[in-house]
């Protein structure tokens, strides 16, 4: 009997829509999306193609949503437009909710959001994204970024390519660029400790969330 497979992807008129199977590990997934990607290759020659992810019923932290998408954002010509999961009762009752938008905030141009927020595209110099919430960039953050803008200092600031000109945790200012010491190997986010700017790769999320969420009593 042949295995269903992890990973399904299905042409539409308008782009594709990538089907991940919610039972498995979800490192499983990741390795078997990888797969998938460097075997499928006809899917990802030439112009820019739009994908939707559906996860199912998987509830996903936003971390692991934030891994699946830097998996397809390997592929060049691939431009993620909505991520999707039916969330379970648990994940509702964490109270964590992220909405995803996707574009380019140019310079001179201002982002402003309520909440979490996912942001597929590039932040450009003199461009500002303001959010009450963390914020996610998949995509270059060459411009400011305020996240936590109402005074949450236990906010995030991630992206792909972090180049920030500045960046602002509620009332706690980034250091200058030049001392972040920043590497563009790996996805990259800021948190604040001890009212300090700190830098460090995604991987590390969650534990700085623990960390934070044990000093909070959580």
């Amino acid at each position: 009997m042949t295995a269903k497979p992890l990973v399904t992807i299905k042409g539409t008129k308008d782009g594709l829509v990538f089907l991940l199977d919610d039972k498995c590990e979800f490192t499983v997934l990741l390795g078997e999306l990888r797969d998938k990607l460097e075997h499928t290759p006809h899917f990802f020659d030439g112009p820019i193609v739009y994908v939707d992810v559906k996860l199912g019923a998987r509830a996903v932290t936003d971390e692991q949503k934030t891994e699946v998408l830097g998996v397809l954002r390997q592929q060049g010509n691939l431009l993620v437009r909505s991520i999707e999961s039916i969330v379970d009762k648990k994940a509702e009752q964490k109270g964590y909710h992220i909405e995803t938008r996707t574009g380019m905030v140019r310079s001179g141009q201002v982002l402003r959001h309520e909440g979490n927020l996912l942001f597929l595209g590039d932040v450009n110099p003199s461009g500002i994204i303001v959010c009450t919430g963390d914020v996610f960039v998949l995509g270059a953050l060459r411009g400011t970024v305020h996240a936590g803008v109402e005074g949450e200092l236990s906010a995030v600031i991630a992206a792909s390519l972090f180049a920030p000109t500045q960046l602002r945790i509620g009332e706690i200012i980034s250091r200058p660029p030049d001392e972040w010491g920043v590497t563009q190997s790996h996805m990259e986010f800021a948190y604040v400790h001890d009212n300090v700017m700190q830098i460090d790769k995604i991987s590390q999320l969650h534990r700085v969330r623990k960390d934070i969420n044990m000093f909070k009593g959580v």
